[in-house]
């Protein structure tokens, strides 16, 4: 088990909370640009199943979440095309954040200033357990996937670059 470090309350556990979403707390040392995958190795998890947030923007610069395994990027042309828009960029960090309220390295897809739709990677679903940004950088939540439906509507896309 990771070092146990009590972490204050973020708008996403806040919201897990409040919709009883029962989650685990898991902290590491956040490392710039390290990523799910350095979160993973530091507490020795399936990089699979620890899944990144990525606010991303539509043709009309209106944004939109996207969740993905730790280990894969977003193929922007598929999830356009999955979600029926006509582009789908990354935003810049700046713009991340107003929308999410979060710092990039921390983003939760709960919890977040301004309510997005929320895309998710359809095999995330099959997961019993994911690891997602609990709202703080170096900080995850392990949660059942489903909870990404039942509290944000998520809807499945298949959209991982192999």
């Amino acid at each position: 088990m990771s070092k146990a470090r009590h972490v204050s309350e973020t708008p996403a556990t806040q919201m897990l909370k409040q919709n009883k979403v029962a989650y685990t707390e898991h902290t590491y040392d956040y490392v710039d640009h390290g990523g799910a995958g350095e979160a993973a190795r530091q507490l020795g998890l399936d990089p699979h199943a620890v899944v990144k947030t990525l606010v991303m923007e539509d043709e009309s610069a209106k944004p939109l979440i996207v969740v993905m395994h730790g280990d894969r990027e977003v193929s922007t042309k598929n999830l356009a095309r999955q979600a029926g828009l006509k582009k789908v960029e990354p935003c810049k960090p700046e713009v991340a954040q107003r929308h999410s309220g979060y710092q990039v390295g921390g983003t939760s897809p709960f919890g977040t200033r301004k309510k997005m739709p929320v895309w998710v990677e359809a095999e995330v679903l099959e997961y019993p357990v994911v690891y997602i940004n609990g709202g703080r950088r170096g900080y995850l939540v392990g949660i059942d996937p489903q909870a990404l439906v039942t509290v944000l509507g998520a809807k499945p896309v298949s959209v991982a670059l192999e």
